[in-house]
C-alpha cells in the first residue's frame, strides 16, 4: 500500500473508553447541566396549564378552519380567534411571570441608564402620565380602523367573495386594523409602566449561576476557589454591557449587550489585565457550550417543514458551498498561515456566527485567539448588516419571502435575524427566522466534517494512519446534546399539537430555557473579552488578511443565497411561496 493510501486511511482504535469523561470534561458537563435546566423547565410549566387553555384552543382552531373556508383571505374573525390562540402562553401565568423577574436582564433605557436597574414610583407615574394621551389617540385609530375594516369585510361578504376588487380592499383595511392594533398594543405597555428594582433579582441569579457552574469545576481542572471569587467580577462585567447595550438608540443601530461584553472585557484584559483568579472563572466554552445545548431545544422540525424545501435547499446548499469555497480562498488566494483560523473564520461568516464558530473551533483545535478574532468579525459585520439588508430590501421593493429568505442565509446571529426580518413584516420574519433555524442544524455536520477532513488532511503526516478514535476526540460533545435537545422538544411539540407551543414553546423554552441562554452568552462573551490578547491576535491580521476573507466570503454568500433563494422560492416551488 502506498504512503499516500496509508495516509487517507481510518483504522479502528484500541484505545478503552474512559467513563470518567463523563463527568470530568466540559463537553459532557455541558450537555448535563443543559439537560437540567430543560428537565426544571418541564417540571415547573407542564402541570401549570393556562385556564381553559383546551376549550380555547379547541375553539380557536374551530374559528379559523371555518374562515379558511369561508373567505379567500383571513378575516377579522380569522384574526381574533389566532389572537385568542397565539395568547395562550403558559410564561403569561403566574409562576412565568416570577421566573421572567429573576431571570430579567436590565430594561430598556433613553436618557438614563439608572432606569435600566430601577424605575421608581415617581418616575413610573410621569411615564404612564406622558402615555396617556399617546395611548387615547392610538385607542381612537385602531377603532377608525376597525370600523372600516368591518365595512370593507361586510361588503366582499355581501359579493360572496366572489369581487376580487372587494377582497383586496377588505384584507387591505385588515392590514391597516392589524397595524393600528400593534401600535395601540405599544401604546398601551408604557401607559402601564409599573416601577421596578432589578438589582436583588440579579444579585440572586448571579449566585445562582455562580453555583450552578461551580459543581462543574469540582471535578474538572479548574480552580474552584478562583471560579467563585471571579464569577462575581464576570457577571458584572456582564450586567454593566447589559446595561449599555440596552440604550435604545445603540439597540436600534445594532449594538446590543454582546458587543460591549467583548469590547469591555477586551479593555480590562489589554489595560490593567486580568487577574488570574478572574481568568479562572472566565470559562468562556463552559459557559457558551451549555447555551447552545439548550438552543438545540430552540431548533423545531415542524417550523421547519412550514417552510418546506425551498428553506432546505437555501440553508443546506449554499451554507457548504460557501463553506468550501471560503476556505479554498483563504488558502490558495489569501495564503492565511494558520488553517484553523481560516476554517473558524469561514464556518463562523457562513452558518450561524458564534455558535458554529465554537463548534469549528472545538473540532479543529483552534486557538483561543482564533476563535476571538472569528466572533468579533462576525458581531462587526452583523450590526452592520442587519441595519444595511434590510434597509436595501425595503428600498428596492423586494418581496418580503424572498428578503426574508436572503436575510436569514446570510447574518450570523439568529436575534439579529428575527430584529431584521421584523422590517419586512410577519412574513418577511417568520420566513428568516425558519431559514436561520434550518442553518442552524448544520453546527452538527459541519463540527463532524471538520473533525473527520482535519484528523484525515491537516494533521496527520504521511505514512500516519488515522484512529476512528481521534475523530470522536475531536467532536465537540456538546453538539450531541444539541442535536438530542432539538430532536426531542421537536417530538414533544409536534405530539402536542397547540398544547405543545403553549406549554413548550412559549413555556419551557420562551419562559425558562432561552433567558438562561441569553444569560450564558453574555457571560461567555465577557469571558472572551477578559482572556483576550490583542499582542496574539494582531499576528494574524498580517496583510488584513482575515477581514479580507471575511468580506469576500460573505460577498459569495449574499450572491448565492439571493439566487437559490430566488429560484427556489419563485421558479420552483412558487406555490409554497404563495401560501406563506
Amino acid at each position: 500500500m502506498s504512503g499516500q493510501s496509508r495516509q487517507a486511511e481510518i483504522v479502528v482504535d484500541q484505545a478503552k473508553w474512559e467513563w470518567s469523561e463523563l463527568y470530568k470534561k466540559e463537553d459532557w458537563w455541558a450537555i448535563w447541566l443543559g439537560i437540567i435546566i430543560l428537565i426544571v423547565g418541564l417540571i415547573i410549566f407542564l402541570p401549570r396549564p393556562p385556564a381553559d387553555m383546551d376549550q380555547k384552543i379547541t375553539q380557536s382552531q374551530n374559528t379559523m378552519k371555518a374562515e379558511d373556508s369561508r373567505a379567500p383571505f383571513h378575516t377579522l374573525e380569522w384574526h381574533r380567534a389566532n389572537d385568542t390562540l397565539s395568547g395562550l402562553r403558559a410564561r403569561n401565568e403566574s409562576h412565568g411571570k416570577t421566573l421572567a423577574k429573576w431571570l430579567g436582564t436590565p430594561a430598556r433605557w433613553a436618557s438614563n441608564p439608572m432606569e435600566a436597574l430601577i424605575l421608581t414610583e415617581a418616575r413610573a407615574a410621569e411615564i404612564r402620565e406622558g402615555a396617556k394621551e399617546r395611548h387615547a389617540a392610538a385607542q381612537e385609530k385602531t377603532r377608525a380602523a376597525l370600523a372600516q375594516a368591518e365595512a370593507d369585510q361586510a361588503a366582499a361578504a355581501n359579493a360572496a367573495f366572489q369581487n376580487t376588487e372587494l377582497n383586496k380592499k377588505a384584507e387591505a383595511s385588515i392590514a391597516q386594523w392589524r397595524s393600528a392594533r400593534s401600535a395601540e398594543s405599544r401604546a398601551r405597555s408604557q401607559a402601564g409602566t409599573q416601577a421596578y428594582n432589578k438589582i436583588p433579582y440579579l444579585f440572586g441569579i448571579g449566585v445562582i449561576f455562580m453555583l450552578f457552574f461551580a459543581a462543574g469545576t469540582t471535578v474538572m481542572n479548574i480552580n474552584t476557589a478562583n471560579f467563585i471569587k471571579g464569577f462575581g467580577f464576570v457577571f458584572l462585567l456582564a450586567i454593566i454591557s447589559e446595561i449599555i447595550g440596552a440604550n435604545s438608540t445603540l439597540r436600534s443601530w445594532g449594538f446590543g449587550p454582546l458587543i460591549w461584553a467583548i469590547l469591555g472585557g477586551m479593555l480590562i484584559a489589554n489595560t490593567i489585565g486580568t487577574p488570574q483568579f478572574i481568568k479562572d472563572a472566565a470559562q468562556t466554552e463552559y459557559f457558551i457550550k451549555t447555551g447552545l445545548v439548550l438552543l438545540g431545544a430552540e431548533i423545531l422540525f415542524g417550523k421547519i417543514l412550514a417552510i418546506g424545501l425551498p428553506g432546505i435547499f437555501v440553508a443546506w446548499v449554499v451554507t457548504p458551498t460557501v463553506l468550501v469555497l471560503t476556505f479554498i480562498f483563504g488558502q490558495k488566494v489569501l495564503k492565511i498561515e494558520s488553517k484553523t483560523l481560516n476554517i473558524t473564520v469561514s464556518s463562523d461568516m457562513c452558518v450561524c456566527g458564534v455558535s458554529a464558530a465554537i463548534a469549528t473551533a472545538a473540532a479543529c483545535r483552534a486557538t483561543k485567539e482564533e476563535l476571538t478574532i472569528a466572533i468579533g468579525m462576525s458581531m462587526l459585520f452583523t450590526a452592520i448588516m442587519m441595519i444595511a439588508l434590510p434597509t436595501f430590501i425595503v428600498s428596492v421593493g423586494m418581496h418580503p419571502v424572498l428578503g426574508g429568505a436572503w436575510i436569514g442565509g446570510t447574518i450570523d446571529s439568529t436575534g439579529a435575524v428575527v430584529a431584521a426580518g421584523a422590517f419586512l413584516g410577519e412574513t418577511g420574519m417568520f420566513v428568516a427566522a425558519t431559514i436561520k433555524m434550518i442553518q442552524n442544524i448544520m453546527i452538527g455536520a459541519i463540527a463532524f466534517g471538520v473533525a473527520v477532513y482535519w484528523c484525515a488532511k491537516v494533521d496527520c503526516v504521511e505514512g500516519q494512519t488515522v484512529k476512528k478514535m481521534e475523530i470522536w476526540y475531536r467532536f465537540p460533545k456538546f453538539v450531541l446534546g444539541f442535536i438530542a435537545a432539538s430532536i426531542v422538544f421537536s417530538i414533544m411539540i409536534e405530539a402536542m399539537g397547540a398544547r405543545g407551543d403553549v406549554m413548550l414553546d412559549q413555556g419551557v423554552l420562551r419562559g425558562f430555557s432561552r433567558p438562561c441562554r441569553e444569560w450564558f452568552f453574555i457571560l461567555a462573551f465577557a469571558s472572551i473579552g477578559l482572556t483576550s490578547n490583542f499582542r496574539e491576535m494582531a499576528k494574524h491580521f498580517t496583510g488584513g488578511k482575515p477581514v479580507i476573507l471575511y468580506v469576500c466570503g460573505q460577498s459569495l454568500n449574499l450572491a448565492l443565497t439571493l439566487l437559490m433563494a430566488y429560484i427556489m422560492f419563485f421558479l420552483v416551488f412558487p406555490d409554497i411561496t404563495a401560501s406563506l
